[in-house]
C-alpha cells in the first residue's frame, strides 16, 4: 500500500453534501477527488482552473430599459462611423472569451 496521510479541511455543510453527491453520481470517492486535484496542482505546478472574478452577464435586450437600449445601439453606430467592425466570427469568439458563450 501507498504511503499516505490524511487531509483535513472545514467546509460549508451543503457545498459538502451537493459535492459529494456528485462524486457519488460519477462513481467517485471524496478522496479520489481531493487525490484528482492534488495530482492535477503537482503536474500543472498551479491551480488546474482559472481563478477570476466572474465577468458581467451581457444583458438581454428584453432587461434593458428604452434608453439603455437607445445608448447601447447609438454605441455600435459611433463605432462603426468611426471604422470600428467586427465579423460574425470575431464577435462570436469574444463573446466566448469573455462570456463563455
Amino acid at each position: 500500500m501507498a504511503n499516505t496521510t490524511a487531509v483535513y479541511a472545514r467546509i460549508d455543510t451543503t457545498l459538502k453534501e451537493n459535492a459529494e453527491s456528485i462524486l457519488s453520481q460519477l462513481g467517485i470517492s471524496p478522496s479520489s477527488a481531493i487525490q484528482m486535484l492534488y495530482s492535477q496542482i503537482v503536474l500543472t505546478k498551479g491551480i488546474p482552473f482559472e481563478l477570476r472574478l466572474p465577468s458581467a452577464k451581457p444583458t438581454a435586450i428584453g432587461g434593458m430599459t428604452r434608453e439603455q437600449l437607445d445608448a447601447e445601439l447609438l454605441k455600435g453606430v459611433e463605432s462603426m462611423k468611426s471604422g470600428k467592425t467586427y465579423t460574425a466570427d470575431e464577435v462570436d469568439a469574444e463573446l466566448k472569451r469573455e462570456f463563455g458563450i
